[in-house]
C-alpha cells in the first residue's frame, strides 16, 4: 500500500466548504475551556461538513494561535458564531426546529449505539466543559442526552475524542 499525496487526496478548497452541501447537524461547545480542544472540534467539524458551530460562555473564538495549532486551517472553513449564554442558543436552535441533544451522562439517556436519527430533519449537540459537562439548565432545555457507553475505569472521555465519534455518527446517518 502507498501512502497518498496530498493531491491524490483532491480535499475542497474553504471557499469550495463554504458552498457545499452540509451535513444537517450544528455543535455547540459549552463553556470549554481548553482551545486545543476547540481548534479538535473545527478541525473534526471540517471532515465532515458540519453545518455551524456555536461557541458558547467562557469558550475562546477564532483567530487565536491554539486553536489554530489544532484546526490547522478548519477554523476559516466551518461557520461558528459566538453566544455568551448555551440557552439562548439552544432556544435559537429550536425556534429553527432543529432536536436538540446534550452529550451527557444521565439518567434515561440515548446510548449512542441506539441513536436512531431522521434524515428529514436538522440536529444540533451540545458538547460541555471538561470537568463539568454540559451545565444542568442547557440540559433541561434540550430534547434528550446521548451518552456514549464506556467499560473502562474512567467516567469520562476527552470532549474532542467524544466529539469524533458522535459526529462520525450523525454523519453516516445523515450525509
Amino acid at each position: 500500500m502507498k501512502k497518498k499525496t496530498i493531491l491524490e487526496l483532491q480535499r475542497i478548497s474553504p471557499q469550495e466548504f463554504r458552498e457545499a452541501i452540509k451535513t444537517p447537524l450544528v455543535v455547540v461547545l459549552d463553556n470549554v475551556r481548553s482551545l486545543n480542544n476547540v481548534g479538535s472540534i473545527f478541525r473534526t467539524s471540517d471532515a465532515f461538513r458540519i453545518s455551524a458551530i456555536y461557541l458558547c460562555g467562557i469558550t475562546s473564538t477564532p483567530p487565536h494561535p491554539d486553536i489554530h495549532k489544532t484546526a490547522l486551517g478548519a477554523e476559516d472553513s466551518v461557520q461558528w458564531y459566538y453566544n455568551k449564554e448555551t440557552v439562548d442558543v439552544i432556544n435559537q436552535l429550536h425556534k429553527e426546529n432543529y432536536i436538540v441533544y446534550a452529550i451527557e451522562q444521565v439518567e434515561n439517556s440515548i446510548s449512542l449505539e441506539n441513536l436512531n436519527i431522521d434524515r428529514q430533519q436538522k440536529y444540533a449537540v451540545i458538547f460541555g466543559n471538561e470537568v463539568k459537562g454540559v451545565q444542568q439548565e442547557a440540559i433541561d432545555r434540550c430534547d434528550a442526552c446521548i451518552e456514549i457507553p464506556q467499560y473502562g475505569t474512567k467516567h469520562s472521555l476527552n470532549i474532542a475524542v467524544a466529539a469524533g465519534m458522535v459526529l462520525w455518527d450523525f454523519f453516516k446517518q445523515l450525509f
